[in-house]
């Protein structure tokens, strides 16, 4: 799987080894954007992606009715 992002608008990629070419999906699947989303988040976060990639995929995840996990803080020390 793989992703490119072209004037605003997301394009899926997806092949198999044994395929020579990539499949473009126009509507990708839910689990897809979810998983596309935990890796733009990783990459905003290392700063080599603007947040606004990542909402671009938010909204593609909540049009469809799905949700993701946001990353969870650290648990509070016990005193």
């Amino acid at each position: 799987m793989r992703a490119e992002k072209f004037g605003k608008k997301w394009r899926l990629q997806a092949k198999l080894k044994s395929e020579d070419r990539w499949t473009y999906y126009d509507e990708p699947l839910l689990s897809d954007l979810i998983e596309l989303r935990g890796v733009l988040f990783r990459k905003y976060q290392r700063k080599h992606l603007s947040f606004e990639d990542v909402e671009t995929i938010e909204k593609m995840i909540t049009d469809r009715g799905g949700t993701w996990e946001e990353p969870s803080e650290e648990a509070p020390a016990d005193e």
